[in-house]
């Protein structure tokens, strides 16, 4: 839990899960979907009117920061945003967005589409955006409206964005990586929260494994139904055609190496998740038709339907997939195949 002064893990230890965070607000919008609120093709303009007309950047000049833009030949879609076929990028993982965001002093909020909605698929503040849309369709802040129909249903006592003081002594450390060292960075005295669809949960692997056991199971838990299991299905399923994830790769080592697995073989998205399309040693040894997404600290999860299972790893370790942290998910995830054949 603390390298530097030899604390151990304990089970009921809180992780800053990062950008897994995504794959519960996909599940909120989801809910909102199955009440008729919103068709998964309508323009996401027709509810959040700062994304009507959007742009797609043509060409940058690096020496002055300026950059040209065109008209999108379409509207951005709620489909786009939950399977990353926007157009938005990451600073942190994508360079041009890197260079765009250092140059101008824009953030990426303001700043042009890196390719037409549905052209690609590039991993940026899709899900951002979607946590504005629940605020909106809702009439609830997004950390209520999660409390009230996912956490607070599947007992999951632990997930907060805003981590209370008592809980305080079973927040994580995050380490950094340098050079082969581990060095710890303290957390704050007191949380300053991050509160956005695409990240800034905190949770424990024992509360995520139940909203995962939910998915598995079809939308329920034991009698608690959070999504219909047609919905999950969605979800669950290739939702890009003959798109496929690609390799993300960032101007900072030292943040993210190149992710996500997976996509040098042509795995694909469903609405909120990766999905497997082969298994193999290369990579890991899921079943297709498994899903799973990360979160930049070395959190994973996975779900695979053939096998029955869900899994869980959490570390509080930059940078993003760093080979040490790589070597835990596959020795881990060896360990849970080998023990299931």
């Amino acid at each position: 839990m603390d390298v530097l002064n030899d604390v151990e893990m304990q089970k009921d230890s809180i992780f800053g899960i990062a950008s897994m965070t995504k794959a519960i607000t996909s599940v909120a919008v989801m809910t909102l979907f199955e009440e008729g609120r919103f068709d998964l093709d309508d323009p996401i303009s027709q509810y959040l009117d700062w994304l009507r007309n959007p742009q797609v950047i043509t060409s940058f000049d690096e020496e002055d920061g300026t950059y040209s833009t065109k008209p999108a030949d379409r509207e951005i879609t709620i489909r786009h945003l939950l399977t990353f076929t926007a157009g938005f990028g990451y600073g942190f993982s994508n360079s041009l967005m890197a260079r765009l965001v250092e140059k101008t002093g824009k953030t990426e909020r303001e700043l042009p589409l890196l390719h037409e909605p549905g052209e690609r698929w590039t991993y940026g503040m899709e899900v951002r955006v979607l946590g504005e849309l629940v605020e909106e369709l809702s009439g609830r802040t997004l950390p209520q409206f999660l409390k009230e129909r996912i956490f607070d249903p599947l007992g999951m006592s632990d997930t907060f964005y805003v981590l209370p003081a008592e809980k305080y002594p079973r927040w994580v450390t995050r380490h950094q990586r340098e050079n082969g060292v581990l060095r710890e960075r303290p957390n704050p005295e007191k949380q300053r929260p991050f509160i956005v669809g695409d990240a800034g949960l905190l949770s424990t692997a024992k509360d995520y494994a139940r909203f995962l056991q939910m998915l598995l199971s079809g939308g329920s838990l034991g009698p608690t139904r959070i999504l219909g299991g047609d919905s999950v299905k969605l979800m669950t399923q290739n939702q890009i055609g003959e798109l496929v994830v690609e390799t993300q790769r960032g101007p900072n080592p030292l943040l993210s190496r190149a992710f996500p697995m997976g996509a040098r073989r042509g795995d694909k998205f469903g609405l909120g998740f990766q999905i497997a399309v082969a298994g193999g040693k290369e990579d890991h040894l899921r079943s297709p038709g498994s899903y799973s997404w990360s979160g930049l600290s070395n959190t994973l999860f996975w779900v695979d339907p053939e096998k029955g299972i869900v899994a869980v790893i959490l570390m509080q370790v930059l940078p993003f997939y760093d080979e040490t942290c790589i070597a835990v998910y596959q020795g881990f995830e060896e360990l849970v195949y080998e023990h299931l054949n």
